[in-house]
């Protein structure tokens, strides 16, 4: 058994509730802090969970002292309540938790962004998501690893009429994606989280991007599958 440890932020999230369990599940981590707004109902013995007040992630720092820092942090606009609101949760709050893990010389930082992400874009979200990928590629992190995922499947809490639609849809229509298309298909919120993990039992160094078809490549060959 290894004795890494790791600090995960969204675990009540579609992707990071997934991937809290294979960290608690896994051999190779002895601990796993999770950033919470709110405690989780559920324990074990490897589990700390960390009220948070994300407006003040300085005040947390300590946390930071860990082998790998998974950041599943997103919102939607609408559930945001405004263009400002959800940047402070997309941009914002993943940006300092990065320049936090560089402080505490984390070896893995890794997050998800969105397919489409582009600094340039139009479109506020993509854009928004875009710019954080800039801005994490400049601070030196150890290794970084972005995760963009097209459309993400999984029982949310909440109902999105859009991902309902694709759920039902997405057997038929990624066939269709082949080729250059294949990054469009809807991958599953598990995928994700097994992808995540996998990738953090790597040792190097520098910045890798992951969408969706890389994702299901990874995840599809995961011991946890």
């Amino acid at each position: 058994m290894n004795n890494k440890t790791a600090l995960l932020a969204g675990a009540s999230g579609l992707v990071g509730n997934e991937l809290l369990h294979i960290l608690l599940n896994s051999p190779n981590y002895s601990g796993v802090k999770i950033l919470v707004r709110r405690p989780l109902d559920m324990t074990h013995e490897k589990l700390e969970q960390v009220i948070t007040d994300f407006d003040k992630l300085d005040h947390y720092a300590k946390h930071f002292d860990v082998d790998d820092v998974f950041c599943c942090l997103g919102t939607t606009i609408k559930k945001a309540g405004s263009q400002d609101a959800f940047k402070k949760v997309d941009y914002e709050y993943p940006l300092r938790m990065a320049e936090l893990a560089k402080s505490q010389q984390v070896k893995n930082f890794l997050l998800i962004t969105a397919l489409g992400a582009d600094a340039e874009s139009k479109v506020f979200y993509s854009r928004t998501k875009g710019e954080l990928q800039v801005r994490l590629k400049k601070i030196g992190l150890t290794s970084l690893h972005i995760f963009q995922p097209s459309l993400l499947l999984g029982d949310r809490q909440e109902f999105r009429l859009g991902e309902k639609a694709a759920t039902v849809l997405s057997p038929a229509f990624s066939k269709l994606l082949k080729g250059k298309m294949k990054k469009y298909k809807p991958v599953e919120a598990k995928d994700v989280a097994l992808a995540m993990y996998e990738v953090a039992q790597i040792e190097r160094t520098g910045k890798y991007t992951y969408p969706s078809h890389r994702i299901e490549n990874i995840s599809a060959q995961s011991t946890f599958r």
